[in-house]
């Protein structure tokens, strides 16, 4: 069976990602084997713009070369100073921050952070967060209330680690303790999903004053392949999770779940990142502006009554 148009121009990406990956670590020009291949994703991406299922979504989040949140704060920070460690147990490298300028606005920064290849991603365990890293995340979030800075939160992560020494260290209770602490913050909170927000490993630096997520991004209580696993036991049905679960940014606008939704270049963000950086940047910034007349207890509680009023119920 020939691959379908959408699995096409993942291939040609894959093989662009590829290349130019052994162009910067090799240093060769390799400009004349990727010219043709980047035309050629073109051409499929202009010959089939069509609207894209859920699970393909999936797939543009994951998609390889997808900016990172450090690659965000390189384009669009200055003078961020990483803070290490929860004071308690060690540090996390999947969930990072500390204090910068973003735009030339001083803020607290929470990234979590996947890695750029393979050796990063499995150094960071792919952005799932230790306990140590949602403890330094309420640190930080100590510090931003300390010294009036507001909290800019970056969401990438296909959930919370689950390895047993994460539960051993308190997982859960690491979890819920970084959900109350930014449930009280007394400074604005945007929070922005550029990639994967999955469970509660997402929501745990998630709970923002405005909640922004990328236009290819998703953000679900839990992961198409992990909701197949449980409904039909076979995580070959996740795509069919991803129908069921409404999970994109289109579905999260509609649902109230989210504010707005961040446009990404035609193809996804790992096409331009330079465009898709100028984007994220106009609409936080816009964000914190809009925070910024509110005082600490007017935040506190539009930040609870925001998530207070998600979702839907009856009384029996």
């Amino acid at each position: 069976m020939s691959p379908s148009p959408v699995e096409a121009v993942r291939e040609l990406e894959a093989r662009v990602h590829d290349l130019e990956d052994t162009a910067r670590r090799t240093g060769q020009n390799l400009d004349a084997a990727l010219a043709p291949l980047r035309a050629e994703v073109e051409r499929l991406r202009a010959a089939h713009r069509e609207p894209l299922s859920r699970w393909e979504r999936v797939g543009l989040a994951r998609a390889p070369g997808r900016p990172t949140a450090l690659d965000y704060a390189e384009r669009l920070c200055s003078d961020f100073t990483e803070l290490h460690g929860d004071r308690a147990f060690g540090d996390d490298l999947a969930l990072i921050g500390g204090p910068a300028r973003w735009q030339g606005t001083p803020v607290m920064l929470l990234m979590q952070q996947k890695g750029r290849d393979t050796k990063g991603k499995i150094r960071r365990r792919f952005g799932m967060s230790n306990p140590e890293g949602y403890r330094k995340a309420i640190r930080l979030m100590d510090l931003a209330d300390r010294f009036g800075l507001p909290v800019v939160s970056l969401i990438d992560t296909p959930g919370a680690y689950p390895g047993i020494e994460a539960e051993e260290r308190g997982q859960a209770w690491a979890i819920a303790e970084s959900i109350r602490r930014m449930v009280r913050l007394r400074v604005p909170a945007v929070c922005a999903v550029i990639g994967e927000g999955g469970s509660g490993g997402a929501l745990a630096v998630g709970v923002g004053n405005r909640v922004l997520i990328q236009e290819n991004a998703w953000y679900s209580v839990i992961s198409p392949e992990s909701c197949a696993a449980i409904l039909w036991r076979d995580a070959a049905q996740a795509p069919r999770a991803a129908e069921a679960l409404k999970l994109t940014a289109p579905d999260l606008l509609e649902l109230g779940i989210v504010e707005e939704i961040v446009p990404e270049p035609p193809g996804g963000a790992h096409l331009d990142p330079d465009v898709a950086a100028r984007a994220l940047g106009e609409a936080v910034t816009r964000h914190l502006a809009e925070l910024g007349s509110l005082d600490g207890e007017e935040l506190r509680s539009q930040r609870a009554a925001r998530f207070r009023s998600l979702g839907a119920f009856t009384e029996g």
